[in-house]
């Protein structure tokens, strides 16, 4: 039950009635027409900018518009108590308590749904997200992008769409041939004793390659006295490992991928030379040279290259796709996979992308756009950078993988609840401090605590009655009146559904948890009533809940269970 698209559907026909009576002049189309929820100033519950919306279109300023149509909004509706009007022309709604007794009926009755939004298309998406080079475990660089794209998948599911989450595996190229001559050595170490080559600067020094090595030579029948004549298997091998310790990484945050897409295979296809003859035949390739990047004029050689015409997409300059030796660049592999991608006839494609990568999203977006022949086919998010506070300074774990904390090191320092939820509590394109100390904290200043003890109080009070929180509370008599503390409650929850839709269409699901922060907030403040005011207390002087309470505690959990589900983090009953 979303009641600002129910309250905006009844302005729109009560619009369309008032047009028939050539008593007011309305648009084409509603767009820009909205109701929305009201600054806590303004005591009402919905507003509406319609008559500031309609006030041109009919040659009356917004203020005597608004005069007009408020009183037959409110004859139109029983459920309305009052409606004010604000400057500029702002329509003030403010219902009656049965409204929210109805309310509280309506998303009991639709428990499993509310949020949901209906009547959106619903779309087929292809998540891609992480994607980190199969050569070691993912470290905290990494730990934001995977939430991130995670919880955009999961908020999508939500809202009934149907997505694929994917894995990109870049293992083609000279990282992985030096990855696998890194785990040659190790092998070495092992079999023959042989100092590692620490000062090769191009090798890969983490100790996690021992154990690489380890299982590689305990299970394979392989001969390693010659690199060269092993060199194809010892890399198919060893990027094995390297992928079970991320999906391991991985799982530890609780995601699992759909799909894992080989870039070696992609290349071995053939399908970046069938991409680039496409491009050609289109017209959107060309022989040329680029002129020197920002700070390089010195140092760099113009030369031609096989060149893609982004600029035509709105990019700064043209892309190539073959550097000077006759080798497929990064960028064309990349437009390769995602023609695979725009093939298996996705109707969004959404990559998730680290800070390092925002420079890359004008070019891969104008591929994708040659390539399907739509424009916004492609979105792209960034995952901004994380910063580590530990006794309010930058802190760095000890540990044995290198110079880069991993994800499993911040899992076992945190756990995985307050690793995803933290992660999430603030807009991902901006950056993030993770002070461990804060979410360590038995209190509000800690978010994740916070809601879960609101779910864990909820519970409690089930408890006492032996009643199962999980399960449906069938009553056949909403008729009651709650208070303006409940309400005010109430109120927060008829905000789900709105915070849904934003988090889907915008793609943003730091809103989830900022949402049910404040959402525990005011439960949180009214059950802190029940201390000094008996009739706030859920469960009365005669040991019992009152029904009222008992579906107002439901529909909250709901709500919360709902969210925290979305976020993938548990709501544990006892805390």
């Amino acid at each position: 039950m979303n009641i600002f698209e129910i309250y905006l559907e009844k302005i729109k026909s009560i619009l369309s009635e008032l047009k028939k009576d050539n008593k007011i002049i309305i648009p084409d189309n509603f767009n820009g027409i909205s109701t929305e929820i009201p600054p806590p100033k303004f005591n009402c519950d919905i507003s509406t900018n319609v008559a500031m919306v309609l006030s041109k279109i009919n040659n009356k300023p917004p203020l005597e518009l608004a005069e007009q149509l408020a009183p037959i909004i409110k004859d139109k509706d029983k459920l309305i108590e009052t409606i004010t009007i604000a400057k500029p022309g702002f329509i003030n709604i403010k219902f009656k308590k049965s409204f929210w007794a109805n309310f509280t009926k309506e998303i009991s009755d639709n428990s499993e749904i509310f949020g949901i939004n209906q009547k959106e298309k619903k779309n087929n998406y292809l998540v891609e997200f992480v994607s980190a080079n199969p050569t070691g475990p993912l470290h905290v660089g990494h730990c934001r992008g995977a939430i991130l794209g995670d919880v955009i998948s999961n908020i999508l599911t939500f809202n009934n769409h149907k997505v694929t989450k994917e894995y990109y595996v870049n293992d083609y190229g000279n990282q992985i041939i030096n990855f696998t001559k890194s785990v040659y050595f190790r092998i070495r170490e092992i079999t023959h004793n042989e100092t590692f080559p620490s000062d090769n600067d191009d090798l890969y020094p983490g100790d996690y390659l021992i154990d690489f090595a380890k299982n590689i030579s305990s299970n394979s029948n392989l001969n390693f006295d010659n690199y060269d004549e092993i060199s194809e298997k010892l890399t198919e091998l060893s990027i094995e490992q390297a992928l079970l310790l991320i999906k391991n990484n991985l799982n530890s945050l609780g995601i699992n991928h759909d799909n894992f897409v080989s870039e070696k295979k992609i290349v071995l296809d053939k399908e970046v030379e069938k991409v680039v003859q496409l491009l050609e035949k289109n017209k959107f390739v060309y022989k040329g040279k680029i002129k020197a990047p920002e700070g390089e004029d010195n140092n760099w050689v113009e030369r031609e290259q096989l060149l893609f015409k982004s600029t035509d997409f709105g990019d700064d300059k043209d892309r190539a796709l073959q550097k000077s030796d006759g080798s497929w660049t990064y960028f064309a592999s990349d437009v390769a996979y995602h023609k695979n991608k725009v093939d298996r006839k996705f109707d969004y494609l959404i990559n998730i992308l680290g800070a390092d990568h925002a420079g890359y999203i004008k070019r891969i977006s104008s591929s994708v756009e040659a390539l399907s022949g739509e424009k916004n086919k492609l979105i792209c998010k960034i995952s901004q950078l994380v910063k580590l506070i530990k006794d309010n300074k930058p802190f760095k774990m000890s540990k044995r993988k290198g110079d880069y904390i991993t994800v499993d090191d911040l899992v076992e320092e945190v756990g995985k609840d307050a690793t995803r939820f933290i992660m999430l509590n603030r807009s991902s394109d901006a950056e993030l401090d993770f002070d461990f100390d804060a979410v360590k904290e038995k209190s509000k200043d800690n978010p994740l605590y916070y809601v879960q003890y609101c779910y864990a109080r909820i519970s409690s009070v089930f408890r006492h009655i032996n009643k199962d929180l999980n399960k449906k509370i069938e009553i056949n008599n909403f008729n009651f009146e709650y208070s303006e503390d409940e309400i005010k409650i109430l109120k927060k929850l008829s905000e789900w559904p709105k915070c849904i839709d934003i988090s889907t269409t915008k793609l943003e699901p730091h809103r989830i948890p900022v949402y049910l922060y404040e959402l525990a907030s005011e439960f949180h403040s009214y059950w802190n009533l029940g201390k000094q005011q008996p009739d706030k207390r859920f469960i009365n002087e005669q040991k019992e809940v009152p029904l009222d309470k008992l579906v107002f505690l439901k529909v909250i959990s709901n709500v919360i269970k709902s969210g925290m589900d979305i976020v993938g983090v548990n709501t544990p009953s006892k805390m």
